[in-house]
């Protein structure tokens, strides 16, 4: 459907986006990685023109790492789509949106009482690059979008965080095909595509009867690993020897993986190199797993696994849910995490893991030691990781660390530990 790429498309956040704290503390929902998609990288190629709203902590980082979509005319003469950024970046998904913008006339897509989606055949009075995630409601009223033509379309939306573990799972499949159909693979075996300059070493055993294995440009693949698919292993991505990676498991460029691996999503940048089990979690990026660190993603009930949100609790009905890990967290060696627990940005834990983990603490419950971390050292730390890779620290990443130390001082007080400051 080529004639799609001469729309703007509009990626908005809403106040919904922060009910997937921690994953988007620190990136725009529509950057969150699933099934080896995140929804700018899905949705992109249908347009010409993007533009990103975010919310306010958010904006610089995107001027830095995206300019095209805050910097970007939109034209007035093209169509205009209008997506909330908590979509899910599955092929079904996609496919519903190409139907959707299809149409001649105007129409709005609501799900509950939120707007997710309105196409714009034409329009002049797009939104301005200094609106953010908090004025998108008013843009909305002041546009009356609510009374246009409502489609009775819906689309799949990460509401909470452990959605992103769902989905991942549910959309791994169609989701790889089509990765397959648009990129230039070469298919080694049966069901195994490699990109030029993959390298794999020799004794790996796979399996692609579930599904197939996709490995990009510059990943390596140490001796006497095991991989089944589904799978998919992004650019630069380092696999250590002996290491396990199976069902469902989505990494992105340029991370370190050792030890048991299953569906799992681990955003750049990020390391488990060692040995231990990574089961049906989330890992944001710049992350680092020592050695003998594992998770639990079973009950002893083999029952449904409950989440814990800011005080609400929330049935996953899932049987398998493990850990969700905002970005910069750390575990020391032989750390122990219970089923179903949120770990916050910026924090550190030793022991077992038995509870959710504020962002920005040093976690040792089982010493009797909850502490505050100060965004000072996170900063420090973060100097040092982007240089182990080469990566440029800005000034705009730096005072993410202070606004995100900021926004999660209530997580601090919500969870009732006796912190030192």
């Amino acid at each position: 459907m080529i004639w799609f790429c001469s729309m703007n498309l509009i990626l908005f956040e809403d106040p919904t986006a922060i009910a997937l704290n921690p994953i988007t503390v620190s990136r725009p929902a529509y950057m969150v990685t699933c099934a080896s998609y995140h929804l700018l990288d899905l949705i992109g190629p249908l347009a010409k023109q993007i533009r990103g709203i975010v919310r306010p902590h958010l904006v610089e980082l995107q001027k830095m790492d995206r300019p095209a979509l805050h910097q970007t005319e939109l034209s007035s003469k093209s169509g205009t789509l209008l997506l909330r950024a908590t979509v899910v970046p599955s092929v079904k998904n996609l496919r519903s949106i190409e139907q959707f913008i299809s149409q001649a006339e105007a129409s709005v897509m609501i799900q509950g009482t939120q707007i997710v989606a309105v196409w714009l055949p034409e329009s002049n009075d797009l939104p301005s690059k200094e609106l953010t995630a908090s004025q998108i409601d008013r843009y909305f009223e002041a546009n009356n979008f609510s009374s246009i033509s409502q489609s009775s379309m819906k689309l799949d939306l990460f509401e909470y965080p452990h959605d992103v573990v769902r989905y991942n799972l549910s959309t791994f499949g169609d989701n790889m095909e089509y990765r397959i159909s648009q990129g230039t693979y070469q298919q080694t075996s049966d069901g195994l595509f490699l990109a030029p300059g993959a390298n794999l070493a020799e004794a790996i055993v796979t399996d692609t009867k579930a599904g197939p294995i996709v490995i990009e440009a510059g990943a390596s693949i140490g001796p006497y690993c095991y991989l089944r698919g589904p799978a998919y292993l992004g650019r630069n991505v380092k696999v250590i020897e002996h290491a396990a990676i199976k069902d469902a498991v989505s990494l992105g460029h340029t991370t370190k993986i050792g030890g048991e691996v299953e569906a799992t999503v681990i955003e750049p940048y990020s390391n488990k190199q060692h040995h231990g089990f990574l089961g049906h979690s989330y890992l944001g990026s710049w992350i680092n797993l020592g050695a003998g660190t594992s998770n639990s993603d079973l009950k002893n009930t083999y029952g449904p696994v409950k989440m814990d949100y800011r005080g609400k609790r929330v049935s996953t009905d899932m049987q398998f849910i493990g850990s969700i890990f905002g970005d910069y967290a750390k575990t020391a060696i032989n750390t122990g995490i219970f089923t179903g627990k949120t770990i916050g940005v910026c924090s550190m834990l030793y022991g077992f893991v038995t509870t959710n983990v504020p962002s920005y603490v040093n976690y040792a419950r089982l010493f009797g030691q909850v502490t505050e971390l100060p965004p000072e050292v996170m900063i420090s730390t973060q100097e040092r990781m982007f240089a182990r890779r080469n990566v440029e620290q800005r000034p705009c990443d730096i005072q993410l660390l202070h606004d995100m130390y900021l926004l999660t001082q209530d997580e601090r007080q919500l969870a009732g530990e006796p912190l030192a400051f």
